[in-house]
């Protein structure tokens, strides 16, 4: 299985719209957390998003560099290879990227892709994505619009956010955004088309918002509003005709209902960031590990433990067992299992 090209990437898309499901948009930051991804979609015959953030970038990179472009470049070309072993589809997506990043995150990534489109090869990543919930409307969307043109150039498709999504992510914390932020309006939404539409050749996502929260919350600490989804796509249609209409994006989506999440997808989403969630599963058998083999890890009292559970690849492969079933879990709440259009 190839990464998707730029036409794969847009039916697959459309695919999600029409059937009413959403493709599970996870975060990595190392090749043992894309082996997870990479076979829970294989499992669950399902294409998906795979996607980097800035912390996940660095990281990936390791302390000696501490360059998020870098290892998401890095950790795209080793999916690229992965990709080959598998019979679904996957589309390499790079996650919240601020204004004051976009020139040492979005533009070496995206001169890389050129670069790599010069030399005949496919694109490094199929989608990126500019978070410029933080400005006014107008700031937000004039940058987009300048990104948008050289994504168009180079058959990539962006995501954008308008209004701000909750919480805490990558070390970016919106805990202190008024409430009336937290849910982005109809206007904001046609705004948004009337200003992208204009770019000859060039496709969007949009993460609006209805007061979705980065991170886990018990039932009933946040307050969602999906039906700000539905007024907005009603919104579109009234101005731009029925044929119009938005590939919506849920972010936060961890700790969703199943019923949150469904009728999220009856407005259209089609892509929802699942994080906080899987790193918990990642996480979670590692310290079962610990805990069960305690004298087993540690060198204590003149012994020298026992390599077989010291060994990190011993407890990494729980790791990437329990984040693939976590993965196949958000498959099943998207309704998205079997709907690979890989043939």
């Amino acid at each position: 299985m190839p990464v998707a090209d730029y036409e794969t990437y847009c039916r697959m898309l459309e695919n999600a719209y029409e059937g009413k499901f959403a493709y599970p948009a996870i975060n990595i930051s190392s090749m043992v957390t894309a082996n997870a991804v990479l076979m829970a979609f294989q499992e669950m015959r399902c294409d998906g998003i795979i996607q980097v953030s800035l912390g996940g970038g660095k990281f990936a990179s390791g302390q000696g560099i501490g360059d998020s472009a870098f290892g998401a470049l890095a950790l795209a070309e080793y999916i690229h290879r992965a990709a080959e072993k598998y019979d679904v589809y996957v589309a390499l997506h790079t996650d919240h990227c601020q204004p004051d990043k976009v020139d040492s995150f979005l533009v070496p990534l995206i001169e890389e892709t050129e670069r790599r489109r010069a030399q005949g090869l496919p694109n490094l990543f199929n989608s990126h994505m500019f978070d410029g919930s933080s400005l006014p409307l107008e700031e937000n969307l004039a940058i987009a619009e300048k990104l948008m043109e050289r994504c168009a150039k180079n058959e990539i498709i962006l995501e954008v956010e308008v209004g701000v999504v909750g919480g805490e992510e990558d070390g970016v914390s919106n805990e202190g955004a008024p409430s009336h932020r937290l849910y982005t309006n109809p206007d904001e939404m046609v705004e948004v088309h009337r200003r992208l539409s204009k770019i000859g050749g060039g496709k969007y996502m949009l993460a609006a918002t209805f007061g979705n929260v980065h991170g886990v919350y018990k039932p009933g600490h946040v307050k969602l509003k999906p039906s700000i989804l539905k007024d907005g796509q009603d919104a579109l249609k009234k101005e731009f005709g029925d044929d119009a209409h938005f590939w919506l994006v849920f972010h936060g989506g961890s700790g969703s209902s199943r019923e949150e999440i469904h009728e999220t997808l009856e407005y259209g989403v089609v892509k929802m960031n699942v994080d906080t969630d899987t790193q918990y599963a990642f996480t979670r058998p590692v310290v079962d590990h610990m805990f069960k083999n305690y004298d087993g890890v540690l060198k204590i009292e003149g012994e020298v433990g026992n390599k077989k559970v010291y060994d990190p690849r011993s407890y990494l492969k729980k790791a990437e067992r329990s984040m693939a079933d976590r993965v196949k879990q958000a498959v099943e709440d998207l309704r998205a299992a079997g709907t690979t259009l890989y043939k």
